[in-house]
């Protein structure tokens, strides 16, 4: 009953907006295969934990089933148990991944909990989990033979804890990208407050490009369950607020990272929407944020910077669009090895004759390509110094916010006078490293607050929006 007066309720949405009718009778079911992922620095451990019938029908295009793009530290497959066909694949990235190049994974074990959703399929299936070697090719790390109608699989689910908000829908879910907002830290009293910070926040999204000039290809939905007391946990302020989600500041240690643990938390909620990426907004006004490719973002919506938090953040989750900053602290360890990033947006440049963005290079450009960094680093220095004051000493948010401001006109100014400016080219500096690694260009929304994202992280974003919503060949 639940499955079916949802499909409905989406169907009426879209008929509703776009005057175009919708029917799910060929549509199959969506399945999610829960699992443990466990291990250290040195080891990683699989184990299946279940198998769900989710809700609502399949929201992706069956046409663009498998995944060519070639982004992830992982990639899934679902291949047929006795043909070995492969029948869905999809690039990802997790948390573990994060977690095991920190100090504290060389120290002791973890488990995180993952998920992978697929189409449902009229018959056994094997899923396959590979992960990039030292080469950049993905090999089988774990595999699991599943049988999505037997006996054990969860098909019965509890109703939706909270109403869906359509916020944008632009056409039948099959044939667009489902974008779930979801809230973490609103009280029965914040919902209002909720859904405008769903509103402004999407809205600002397709006022950049690429994403404004394919806004039609998006639907986005939005849901909260209420939490007891507004904001969610910063345990290095001592804050604990219990949440459904379970989002939090301070992961791996960097007081500015939010993510969510919980994923079965996280999946259980989600599963009530059309869904195929999520951004969590919570409902904190100190800076943060967080995005895994292929799993979630997150954002703090009352933030004076959530605007460009919210479209940094996603650009990590949609697009696996790697960090082109590197003065600021982060909690990971820095790799004795330089391997080509397999990142969209960054380089180590080890054969710059073949630049993953050399098509954009104009000819005669200098790889590397020359910028003011000698200046950059010694004002960046000087600016952390104080953005660490600020926080150590848990002075009021508006100081904080008004040092990002004079950072952001600082760097703009400085590259206003540069040669280079508007050039593509290999600028060294990017991916948490000062040397070694490289970004396309001098200033771009993965680099910096700035209001734009440079011309190969809009062409590695158009890719994914065709994954989900092109047109592409039909799966065999």
């Amino acid at each position: 009953m639940l499955k079916n007066a949802l499909t409905s309720f989406i169907a009426a949405l879209v008929l509703m907006f776009t005057g175009t009718s919708i029917t799910h009778a060929a549509t199959p079911a969506t399945v999610r295969v829960d699992y443990v992922h466990s291990g250290n620095a040195s080891s990683e451990h699989y184990a299946i934990e279940r198998v769900v019938i989710e809700p609502l029908p399949w929201p992706g295009k069956l046409s663009r089933n498998i995944d060519d793009s070639d982004r992830g530290v992982n990639k899934f497959e679902i291949l047929d148990a006795q043909s070995g066909e492969l029948l869905y694949s999809r690039g990802f990235s997790t948390i573990f991944g994060e977690w095991s190049s920190t100090e504290e994974a060389s120290k002791l074990q973890r488990a995180f909990q993952e998920s992978v959703r697929f189409p449902k399929p009229e018959k056994p299936v094997r899923v396959r989990i590979l992960k990039r070697d030292d080469k950049n090719k993905f090999v089988e790390v774990w595999n699991v033979t599943v049988d999505t109608d037997a006996q054990d699989v969860v098909r019965h689910q509890a109703p939706a804890p909270t109403k869906v908000i359509p916020i944008r829908v632009s056409g039948p879910s099959e044939q667009k990208v489902d974008l779930l907002i979801i809230g973490d830290g609103y009280t029965k009293a914040d919902m209002k407050k909720f859904e405008r910070d769903a509103r402004k926040l999407s809205d600002h999204l397709f006022q950049v490009s690429p994403f404004r000039e394919l806004a039609k290809d998006f639907n986005v939905w939005a849901m909260a369950v209420p939490t007891a007391k507004s904001g969610v946990s910063r345990p290095s302020t001592g804050v604990y607020h219990p949440s459904p989600l379970g989002a939090r500041y301070d992961i791996f240690g960097s007081e500015r990272y939010i993510l969510t643990t919980d994923n079965r938390a996280l999946r259980e909620i989600a599963q009530h929407a059309p869904y195929e990426f999520i951004e969590i907004l919570v409902n904190n006004e100190t800076y943060g944020g967080g995005g895994i490719f292929g799993q979630f973002s997150t954002a703090a919506a009352s933030n004076d910077w959530a605007n460009y938090l919210f479209v940094h953040e996603f650009g990590h989750h949609f697009a696996g669009l790697a960090d082109e900053y590197y003065t600021s602290p982060v909690a990971y360890q820095s790799s004795a090895t330089r391997q080509e990033p397999w990142e969209p947006n960054v380089t180590a440049l080890l054969d710059p004759a073949n630049l993953k963005w050399k098509s954009k290079v104009a000819a005669g450009t200098a790889l590397p390509t020359p910028w003011p960094k000698d200046v950059y680093e010694e004002h960046s220095r000087e600016y952390q110094k104080k953005r660490a004051a600020i926080r150590a000493a848990n002075r009021p948010e508006s100081e904080m916010s008004a040092l990002f401001k004079q950072d952001l006109q600082y760097n703009t100014e400085l590259f206003s006078k540069a040669p280079n400016q508007h050039v593509i080219g290999a600028f060294e500096g990017a991916n948490y490293e000062a040397k070694g690694y490289y970004r396309p260009e001098m200033q771009c929304i993965m680099f910096d607050r700035s209001e734009r994202f440079c011309h190969v992280c809009s062409d590695a974003i158009s890719t994914i929006i065709d994954l989900y919503a092109g047109v592409g060949k039909a799966a065999k």
